[in-house]
């Protein structure tokens, strides 16, 4: 483990969050309440009041401050900015819990904050670690051609390329065979 699990549930809650954006999904993948509330539960975000349809606008606005800070991965000045932008933008106040079963860890949105507040404390720090890591090469943007998705690269040699291995790591990989198999048959 890289990062603690809270940070690395926080990292995946951001990817999540930006891939369902209209450039990463072909669609917007939050088209209401439903599908935030969905995507809340995924990653069993605790402390959420009830949400509105201003919640549903602050997460689809942060959303694309999220994906900011992965287009300027390559370029840790502009991501210390933008993460600092997220973060300097919210009252933090940090505070052990252990709910849900997990051993004590660090919230750092106040207690019944709201949504957008609560995503951009937790989920901008969690990318503030990753800099502060000097990590900022695992976040990335998936390779294949025609995939607009992000992801974070936990992976001990950082190897990870495709935001998910059975759809595009698998369409690549078989378009390199079908390409070696075709060059293997043209005649010399």
């Amino acid at each position: 483990m890289i990062f603690t699990h809270d940070t690395e549930n926080a990292l995946a809650t951001v990817v999540d969050l930006v891939n369902t954006a209209p450039a990463a999904a072909g669609e917007e993948g939050l088209p209401d309440l439903a599908a935030l509330r969905a995507l809340l539960d995924r990653h069993r975000t605790s402390d959420v009041p009830g949400l509105t349809e201003d919640d549903l606008a602050v997460v689809r606005g942060l959303r694309d401050r999220f994906h900011a800070v992965f287009l300027a991965a390559g370029d840790p000045p502009a991501a210390v900015a933008l993460v600092n932008e997220v973060v300097g933008g919210v009252r933090t106040t940090p505070h052990l819990t252990d709910h849900d079963g997990y051993q004590w860890h660090v919230h750092f949105f106040a207690p019944g904050a709201p949504l957008g507040e609560h995503l951009a404390a937790d989920c901008g720090m969690a990318l503030a670690f990753v800099v502060a890591a000097g990590e900022l090469d695992r976040l990335r943007t998936c390779e294949a051609p025609d995939c607009g998705r992000v992801l974070v690269d936990l992976s001990r040699n950082r190897c990870r390329r495709y935001c998910d291995s059975r759809t595009c790591g698998n369409r690549m990989h078989v378009a390199a065979y079908r390409a070696r198999r075709r060059d293997a048959q043209a005649p010399a």
